[in-house]
């Protein structure tokens, strides 16, 4: 057994140290974070709509 298995598995990520990092590379790391935020909408609206074919499927 690894001590990783030990670990939960769903851990909230550290964040990140901003400290070291100039202007134009905290608004490039502000995009990349932005458009992970949009990756992750857009895969909640396609749940959210697979959710709401199986309902109005079943719901008769």
């Amino acid at each position: 057994m690894d001590e990783e298995d030990l670990l939960p598995r769903h851990r909230k990520p550290q964040k990140k140290d901003l400290t070291p990092l100039g202007v134009a590379e905290l608004e490039a790391y502000i995009g990349d974070l932005e458009e992970e935020i949009a990756r992750a909408r857009a895969e909640i609206g396609a749940k959210q709509k697979q959710r709401s074919g199986a309902d109005a499927l079943f719901k008769r």
